[in-house]
């Protein structure tokens, strides 16, 4: 009889034990509390703690309710997005039973082939049987989650085609032989880099609502804490973990406590004047921008307990919205007198 080995569970490092990284970490908690934002590209050197801030998101993702039983995570509110199993056990006159679970970060290897991505067709049983059988794929787990793509600069161009569709339509269709099928794709894209490997393709990044630079930490005392802390978790990974819980739960409750306040912030003709210009200033293209400065300063409003964004907010929702955007390179180097115009102009008289 051959001994079962046991597996050991997979301990990932708290992410609020990270040392600085703020805009990192800012930019992944403002896409969990507004999922339309876009997503986010993480860029820099090795070693910055970027992909140890992506899989230690998952303790503080809020759970949401999902149709039992799916394989898509279907939305029970949402019959407008059911795939094509939930639709079918409608029609059959089955009741779908709600159950609630942790929205999901699902990783796409470099590596992984274009079934393993989109999901696979089983074509010998629908030629025989008349039956679409279909696997589903990384995009079927991934519905209304987080689908985190490291060394996203990296990726095969026929699986960035693949993603950008997607994402662009929220629907994942996969042809083979004249047989298709698709299901809902809604998720929220978060990629990370070092530029120092190749750059990412214009038309992936334009998609990417937010974009930070990771650097390693200067401050030396920043750079010895981020050494004592790592040496703790790896010495006693559950004792570490248990340390920092409290301070996760914290952050988590403020979370749901700003994705309920959301829809109830206002923006004002000031602040909308305000993205205007700095997308004009910056010489953005299109308006993809300007929309993303206003939802992103939205959802600051909101994670800082308000009702009503302040043009600070717009200030710092451009930091992350523009830096990718702008045709003026490098962003920070007109960034500041640019808001010192935009200022000026504000506290002038009427």
């Amino acid at each position: 009889m051959k001994r079962l080995l046991k597996m050991e569970p997979v301990r990932v490092y708290p992410f609020t034990a990270i040392v600085g990284q703020d805009d990192m970490k800012l930019a992944l908690i403002l896409n969990v509390i507004n999922p339309t934002l876009g997503g986010v590209l993480i860029r820099g050197e090795k070693g910055t703690a970027k992909s140890t801030a992506v899989r230690g998101l998952a303790e503080l993702l809020p759970r949401i309710n999902v149709v039992a039983g799916c394989r898509f995570s279907c939305d029970p509110d949402r019959l407008d997005r059911f795939c094509p199993d939930c639709l079918s056990r409608l029609d059959q006159g089955q009741s779908l039973a709600v159950e609630k679970r942790r929205v999901r970060v699902i990783e796409l290897p470099v590596g992984a082939t274009e079934d393993r991505v989109l999901g696979s067709l089983d074509l010998e049983g629908a030629l025989t049987e008349g039956a679409r059988r279909f696997e589903p794929g990384l995009l079927a787990a991934a519905n209304r989650g987080f689908l985190y793509v490291d060394e996203v600069n990296l990726l095969d161009d026929h699986l960035v085609d693949v993603l950008l569709d997607a994402a662009a339509m929220g629907l994942n269709i996969v042809e083979r032989e004249g047989i298709s099928f698709d299901h809902p794709a809604m998720f929220t894209l978060v990629g990370t880099m070092n530029p120092e490997e190749g750059e990412l393709r214009p038309q992936l990044l334009d998609r990417f609502g937010l974009c930070v630079k990771v650097e390693g930490l200067s401050d030396p005392a920043l750079r010895r804490e981020v050494i004592v802390r790592r040496l703790a978790f790896d010495a006693e990974p559950e004792d570490f973990i248990l340390r920092w819980r409290r301070e996760g739960e914290r952050l988590a409750g403020r979370i749901e406590a700003a994705r309920s306040l959301l829809p109830r912030v206002r923006v004002s003709d000031r602040v909308l004047e305000r993205a205007v210009g700095l997308c004009l200033a910056l010489g953005v293209d299109g308006h993809r921008g300007d929309l993303t400065i206003i939802k992103t300063a939205l959802t600051l409003a909101a994670f800082e307990g308000r009702d009503e964004v302040r043009l600070e907010e717009v200030d710092r929702a451009a930091e992350l919205a523009l830096p990718h955007r702008s045709r003026r390179r490098p962003f920070h180097e007109v960034e500041f007198g640019v808001l010192a115009r935009l200022k000026e102009k504000d506290n002038s008289p009427i």
